[in-house]
């Protein structure tokens, strides 16, 4: 179950690392606000797994 929650957990962080890089670009390249609105509600929900995964493998590694 750990091994599960870590991999989970890192694909959650990559993904987090992929939709921040997806709005910089977005802004940089001046696109359109309503797309940088949805990719930070995006990026703040799997921040939120996110964290939720890692406080899940902390208690079960106990």
């Amino acid at each position: 179950m750990s091994s599960f929650l870590t991999y989970l957990a890192l694909a959650l962080m990559i993904a987090v690392a992929l939709v921040l890089v997806a709005g910089l670009r977005n802004m940089l390249v001046g696109g359109p606000g309503n797309r940088s609105q949805k990719l930070m509600r995006l990026r703040v929900m799997l921040q939120a797994l996110a964290v939720l995964v890692i406080v899940l493998f902390l208690l079960f590694a106990r």
